[in-house]
Formats: structure tokens, C-alpha cells, sequence
């Protein structure tokens, strides 16, 4: 995989925060006391929401060091923190001295990583959690495009609780303009979304029309009820979390994700790197990793994480645009239909087209 990886920018903040759903993940995984799981670090969101349910082990794992930077710094927040200190410090609430608490966090931080965020104290002053490059892009769109769209109280308006019938309306009526059809496309064109959003590599495989695939995914969701406490569309239409929180930040999970840091091991790496010093894998949480990959890389990286997983072992994964199935390819996974129908509806992240789940037998 490293060929693949060879001409990404791994030197700063691709995600501040994790955008894949964390309540279909762990409703999927179904995770236990005693399992062992390599979760995608990415923000290290989700890998913290997987130490929920007591497993033995979390592997978190990024090619992109950087990434890793940000999974500590949120680690040590979370050790260093009350819940609500927690908030402010990352950004989901307004803080003033942001950096005082880092005076608290920083003791739970390596030389090196104190070091580091020393240097970029202005990301931290900011709230940490707008400072990715794919955050930055939802900000330039929040920012400078939606309001050429539809005012503030028209945002409201499509957030505001509805039956599902009369969100349908609106949206069709009051929200699906001309400006929201024409700028959406050029914004969220296969071209910007590489240059601002994620890097060209990650849609070198991509065969669809982008703006056109994402606007019909909005389409269909801004259309039904369940949008209205999205946090994600939150985020993308209002710069900001609101309603609800990610999983790992809200304080009914907060003390018990806590509780169990230690079980979590953040690795800096190829998932297929992690197996040299991790073994009995029975949960895995692979993110998007296969949106990018050819079809003979994305056989050659999935048969090894099939052969490195228990008897049992599920596996968990999203597609965007690319349809990448591991249970097409090796004949020890099945798919797990059922769950699947159950889940890809209460998807929060609606620009997903697939959430998949396989079980090897």
C-alpha cells in the first residue's frame, strides 16, 4: 500500500474530527468485554467510542503522524479534564483560556508532543476540533457560499422538529433552490473537493459524478426528519456542532471512555503494520480505507486483514463512492444483511452510500 500512499501529504491535519458514525459503528462491531479491536485512528474519535464496552484492546492506527499528534492531544485532554473542561478545550464550547487547560493536559502528553503542540498553539487556541483541512472546507462553504443560499433562520428553519412529511415540504419548497442545486455542485465538485477538501488521491477511483452522487445523498437526507439532530449537518451548515455531540463527547459515555485509556494503543502506521506486534484481532473498524485503493490493492489489503482476524471476527467499513465489498472477494466473510438493513438508514453520515458489515466464518 505504500505506492499508494507515496505522493499524500501526510504533514498536517487532514480530519479534526472523525465523519463516520459512531452509534452504527459500535452497534455493528457489537463490541464485548475481551475483544480486540484495530480501529482506523483518523481523529480518534471513534477508536475512543470503541473502549466503551470494556474490550481488551483498541489499536489505533494512521499511516499520517500528524493525525496521531491529534488522537494524544485529545487523549490527555480526556485524562487531564472534567467533562465540561473537556468541551471547551477541544472547541464544541466557547473557551477563553484554552491554553490554561493545556496546562493541565500537557502533563499527560510525551516531551515530543508538548513539544509539537507548543508549536502550533494557535490550532489550539482555535478549538482543535475546526482545524482539519476537510473542516476547513465545510467552513469555506458554511461561510462564503451558503449565505448566497439561504439566510440563517432558513438553516434553522430545515433543523427545526417536523413530522416527516412536512420536512419533505419544506425542503422541496423552501430549500431546494436553484443557488443550493448549481452552488453545491461547483463546490462540492470532484476538482474542489481534491484540492480543498480531501487529497486527489483518495478519488482517483472514483467513476461517478461527484457533485452530482453527494447532491443526491443531501437530497435524500435533508428530506427526511432524521436530519433535524444530525450533528454532522450541524457542523457542515452552521460551522459548529449544536444539538448533539460525537459519541465520545457527550457525558453520558465521557467518564466510562474514560475510564478505559489504557486499553488504548495508538499506532503509527499500515493497519497491515499493526499485525507484526498485535495479533487476535476479532473487531475490526476500517473507516473508508478502501474508497482509494485499485481493485488488486484493495484485494491484496483486505485478504490480509481476512487471514489476521479471529475465527468470528467482524468487520466494519463505509463506501463513498467507490463500491468496495470484502465478503465479494473472500469466501470465509458472509455478509451480514440484516444488520446491515438496520443500520444504513440511521446512518448520521448521510454522504456515505454504504455502511458495510462482515463476519469471517
Amino acid at each position: 500500500m505504500n505506492k499508494q500512499l507515496a505522493n499524500i501529504d501526510h504533514n498536517f491535519i487532514r480530519y479534526a474530527n472523525c465523519w463516520e458514525d459512531a452509534d452504527v459503528l459500535l452497534q455493528g462491531l457489537a463490541i464485548e468485554a475481551g475483544d480486540r479491536v484495530l480501529s482506523i485512528g483518523s481523529a480518534g474519535d471513534n477508536s475512543f467510542s470503541l473502549l466503551l464496552n470494556a474490550p481488551e484492546l483498541v489499536v489505533a492506527v494512521d499511516i499520517n503522524p500528524i493525525q496521531l499528534q491529534l488522537i494524544q492531544l485529545k487523549k490527555a485532554a480526556m485524562q487531564a479534564l472534567d467533562h465540561t473542561a473537556f468541551l471547551q478545550f477541544l472547541g464544541f464550547q466557547k473557551c477563553s483560556d484554552r491554553m490554561d487547560l493545556f496546562q493541565k493536559v500537557k502533563n499527560y502528553l510525551s516531551p515530543q508532543e508538548r513539544t509539537f503542540w507548543k508549536m502550533h498553539q494557535a490550532k489550539i487556541e482555535q478549538g482543535i476540533i475546526y482545524t482539519g483541512k476537510l473542516e476547513h472546507y465545510f467552513q469555506t462553504f458554511q461561510n462564503r457560499l451558503l449565505p448566497f443560499i439561504h439566510s440563517p433562520d432558513r438553516v434553522e428553519d430545515l433543523f427545526a422538529q417536523k413530522e416527516e412529511q412536512e420536512q419533505k415540504q419544506f425542503f422541496q419548497g423552501q430549500w431546494n433552490n436553484w443557488r443550493w442545486r448549481s452552488l453545491f455542485k461547483v463546490f462540492f465538485s470532484k476538482f474542489l473537493m481534491g484540492k480543498l477538501g480531501r487529497d486527489p488521491q483518495f478519488l482517483k477511483e472514483v467513476k461517478v459524478p461527484v457533485s452530482r452522487f453527494i447532491l443526491e445523498q443531501a437530497r435524500k437526507h435533508l428530506s427526511s426528519s432524521t436530519c433535524q439532530d444530525n450533528y454532522f449537518l450541524q457542523f457542515i451548515l452552521k460551522g459548529h456542532f449544536d444539538t448533539a455531540l460525537p459519541h465520545y463527547a457527550r457525558k453520558v459515555n465521557f467518564e466510562k471512555i474514560k475510564s478505559k485509556l489504557d486499553r488504548l494503543v495508538i499506532f503509527n502506521g499500515l493497519a497491515e503494520d499493526s499485525f507484526k506486534e498485535f495479533t487476535a484481532f476479532n473487531k475490526f473498524n476500517l473507516s473508508n480505507i478502501f474508497e482509494y485503493m485499485n481493485p488488486a490493492l484493495f484485494q491484496s489489503v483486505s485478504k490480509n486483514l481476512v487471514d489476521h482476524g479471529k475465527a468470528g471476527a467482524r468487520y466494519a467499513y463505509w463506501n463513498l463512492m467507490v463500491p468496495r465489498k470484502m465478503a465479494e472477494l473472500h469466501a470465509s466473510l458472509s455478509t451480514d444483511q440484516v444488520a446491515e438493513n438496520l443500520l444504513n438508514p440511521q446512518d448520521k453520515g448521510f454522504f456515505y452510500s454504504s455502511f458495510n458489515l462482515n463476519q469471517k466464518r
